[in-house]
């Protein structure tokens, strides 16, 4: 609870600095950029764990589905609003007033965490001997390298689009409606996969979600329109839940069934978010090689073709897991006491 609180808590300083920055907040763009990267990294860290320690196995594709459709609440509400805001208010007032609102909201949110009860984490930290654990556990080295491949597509196309909307309609009112289309499709599809998702189905949702996300990058790659942009949005909004339910859940079945995953789920959701953020490092490096060395408009067309394939490229590993064991070579490590916290690969709380 003490790390979600200080993830909103940079979060919000960094709003301030924002708004006290104003029309100079690109001359301090590194800083924004740490502040947002240590109170993200703080917030997902601490999310995670929580969504381990809270549900299980038979309630994953539930809880993931349930949160997919406020997450869409929250994004048809938002971009639609922010857009007539900032389009309304001349110069960069509308940016100051959108700003000084996500401030209050993240304010509320850190109010909100005092009620949240806290889980205690006892026992030492073991990060590396969790990274090592990938040599044992081939379940656990399947998903991780999985997560590398989403964050290799993430890490580009989070950012991309939505330049690619803006400049094509050079409006804020024009993004918001995008994000508004998404959002809504996305809580339709959200709605669905949430009711109708079930453990058996989960690989063949992640291989249709895969390939619907990168047959969908076929429909910006060569000709960008503003009506091409609003159907990419509403087939990613259709693929993502597709996806990430039963992508999700599988990750925290696959932890809940490792090694010590009780006092270990720190590390290994530290793990996790280590190669994620891994691929959207190397991703973002890719890009600015790209237009560096090449046209941009060539160079990110063609790294488009290459890292959309990402979420494809994630089934190609997890159809290897298979649940009905633990994955773990015991005998490379015999002094490890198999025992789980729960033997079905529950959450230890």
């Amino acid at each position: 609870i003490i790390v979600l609180r200080l993830g909103v808590s940079f979060l919000a300083i960094f709003f301030i600095t924002v708004l006290l920055a104003g029309s100079r907040a690109h001359n301090y763009l590194i800083v924004l950029g740490a502040l947002l990267g240590i109170g993200y990294g703080f917030y997902w860290l601490a999310f995670n764990v929580l969504t381990f320690e809270i549900t299980e196995p038979e309630t994953r594709d539930f809880f993931n589905g349930f949160f997919g459709i406020l997450t869409s609440m929250a994004g048809m509400i938002g971009p639609i609003v922010a857009g007539y805001i900032i389009s309304s208010l001349a110069n960069t007032k509308g940016y100051t007033f959108i700003f000084s609102i996500s401030l209050g909201l993240f304010v509320i949110a850190v109010i909100c965490s005092f009620f949240l009860k806290r889980r205690p984490a006892k026992g030492n930290y073991l990060f590396l001997r969790i990274l090592k654990e990938r040599r044992y556990n081939k379940n656990w080295r399947l998903i991780t390298n999985a997560h590398f491949f989403q964050g290799l597509r993430e890490g580009t196309f989070m950012f991309v689009i939505s330049v690619l909307v803006y400049i094509t309609s050079k409006s804020e009112m024009a993004l918001g409606k995008f994000g508004f289309v998404n959002s809504l499709t996305s809580f339709i599809a959200y709605y669905i996969v949430s009711r109708l998702m079930k453990r058996k189905y989960r690989k063949k949702a992640i291989l249709c979600g895969g390939l619907l996300l990168y047959g969908a990058v076929f429909l910006i790659v060569f000709h960008v329109s503003y009506p091409r942009l609003i159907l990419y949005a509403i087939a990613i909004a259709i693929a993502y839940p597709l996806l990430l339910v039963p992508y999700s859940s599988l990750t925290f079945d696959v932890i809940g069934r490792s090694w010590k995953s009780a006092e270990m789920r720190i590390e290994y959701i530290v793990v996790r978010e280590l190669f994620l953020n891994g691929g959207r490092i190397v991703s973002i490096l890719a890009f600015l090689t790209a237009i560096t060395l090449f046209d941009e408009r060539t160079g990110i067309s063609i790294l488009m073709l290459i890292l959309g394939a990402g979420h494809f490229i994630i089934y190609l590993f997890v159809r290897h897991i298979h649940l009905d064991d633990r994955g773990t070579n015991e005998e490379r490590h015999p002094f490890i006491s198999p025992k789980l916290a729960n033997e079905e690969g529950g959450s230890p709380a």
